[in-house]
């Protein structure tokens, strides 16, 4: 595909299930709910499924402008199969605190950036990513 015509898809997992979905190709691309016992946020917020959905539509511009962005670090062209995916996650403690927090980036399926949860700084795995490094570095 043209880049033109990417495509965005935003997953969101807890114990390995499947609970939320946006895929930006769909007919009519919304945020919606994978798993049952999501099905019930809409009754305590009754916004939650819009502002998942113009979080989702905002994702999608700035990976967007991301892609563009990495296809001129690593001189590659604007045709063919290009990907970026993003984790966000932790561990959870029986007793509902966090622990063991991550933050990082892939570039066609290579490691790209991570974030230093120690020293709250970036991690570049190469000389491309070293560009966004510096960049966000900068715009703290």
């Amino acid at each position: 595909p043209e880049l033109g015509d990417s495509q965005f898809i935003s997953v969101g997992y807890v114990d390995d299930q499947q609970f939320v979905r946006f895929d930006s190709s769909s007919e009519s691309p919304r945020a919606e709910p994978r798993a049952a016992w999501m099905d019930k946020v809409d009754q305590e917020d009754p916004d939650y499924w819009e502002r998942q959905t113009q979080n989702s539509r905002r994702n999608a511009q700035t990976y967007q402008v991301n892609l563009e962005t990495a296809l001129g670090y690593y001189n590659q062209s604007r045709g063919g199969l290009h990907t970026f995916q993003r984790m966000i996650g932790c561990e959870v403690y029986p007793d509902g605190s966090f622990r063991k927090g991550f933050y990082q980036l892939a570039y066609d399926g290579h490691d790209y950036i991570a974030l230093d949860r120690e020293t709250l700084t970036w991690t570049a795995a190469d000389p491309g990513a070293e560009n966004t490094r510096r960049k966000w570095e900068a715009e703290r």
